[in-house]
């Protein structure tokens, strides 16, 4: 069955992939950066981005020299930001070791942010390597081939480790186009939401495909709710902005903001104010944190153009409710 099914989509593959920028993309730096910008970011949005990001810093020496806030600049609004910290580390550690990227799985893990699919997506793709590639396209494509309800992460590895490893046995075997292949089936055919199994090019391999809803079965995501209050600072120059801390959005600039109880007089205590205006609320959602915002402003001495600062999505919201929008960068 597994020659069949590796045939069939391959064959499939080659006539409908999307036409990527980064497919077919010799410079290992490139499939880097793809991989990295698609970690949790989907491919139209990715796509600009990384035009962008190239424009800026075409090769990984470029990157390795940037200032990490001109690498958010460029970065600002694709979210997740510890990506782009994270590959500039990356660059500055492979640039002062001689500028080659590892060429296995291992090696590239090694690295700062790179994760088991990001370190076997770039080993196959770029390198060759015969390293399965899982990510949630695969899990799920994995798990309606085989009508697994509730796979455990190993489950799915071995079972994209036994495809890919029978692929690899067949002449002129291309691991990284099968990894793509898997990826691209789930990203276009076998969707979370009314899968298009009439078209599907491994349908007659599928165990899952008379009730494909049911693998897997969905995970619950636990979100956290959060209840803040931001306070934007206006001054003759623009809008006071300081450097945020931690893992979110470490590195970008943005209003100041306190949690919890007491949280505006808090804000009011530190910049010497009696009170400020309330603007109204702002919502965000990260991954594991839901943000409920009261947005105040209050008059300022100083302050400065934002367009000059990365700033998140977040506190463009919270400029924008403000009426202090910054004009975005090109």
């Amino acid at each position: 069955m597994s020659s069949d099914l590796h045939s069939a989509l391959l064959t499939w593959y080659q006539r409908h992939q999307r036409r990527l920028p980064w497919r077919g993309e010799p410079d290992p730096y490139r499939v880097l950066l793809s991989e990295v910008l698609l970690q949790q970011t989907r491919v139209e949005q990715a796509i600009p981005y990384y035009h962008r990001f190239l424009q800026r810093f075409p090769t990984l020496e470029a990157l390795a020299q940037a200032e990490q806030e001109a690498v958010l600049q460029v970065w600002q609004g694709c979210g997740y930001y510890t990506r782009a910290r994270n590959l500039h580390r990356l660059a500055q550690q492979v640039v002062a070791a001689g500028g080659v990227l590892p060429q296995s799985a291992r090696g590239l893990r090694a690295l700062p942010g790179i994760g088991p699919y990001t370190a076997a997506a770039v080993a196959s793709i770029a390198f060759g390597e015969p390293a399965a590639a899982v990510d949630g396209n695969v899990r799920r494509v994995l798990s309606r081939l085989l009508a697994w309800e509730h796979p455990t992460p190993k489950q799915v590895q071995e079972a994209a480790d036994a495809l890919l490893s029978a692929l690899v046995q067949q002449k002129d075997a291309r691991p990284g186009d099968w990894n793509q292949a898997l990826m691209e089936l789930g990203a276009t055919v076998c969707t979370p939401q009314n899968p298009g199994c009439g078209g599907c090019p491994v349908a007659a391999f599928c165990q899952g495909k008379a009730s494909p809803a049911h693998y897997p079965a969905s995970r619950v995501r636990k979100q956290k709710s959060l209840e803040l209050v931001a306070l934007v600072l206006q001054g003759p120059e623009g809008v006071y902005l300081e450097q945020r801390q931690g893992p979110v959005l470490g590195g970008l600039w943005g209003v100041p903001m306190e949690e919890g109880p007491g949280a505006l007089e808090r804000l009011l205590a530190r910049f010497g104010l009696d009170s400020a205006e309330l603007v109204g609320p702002v919502r965000h959602e990260f991954t594991h944190r839901k943000l409920h915002i009261r947005v105040y402003r209050a008059p300022w001495v100083a302050g400065e153009n934002p367009v000059r600062r990365p700033l998140s999505r977040l506190d463009q919201k919270i400029l924008a409710l403000a009426g202090a929008s910054p004009t975005q960068p090109v």
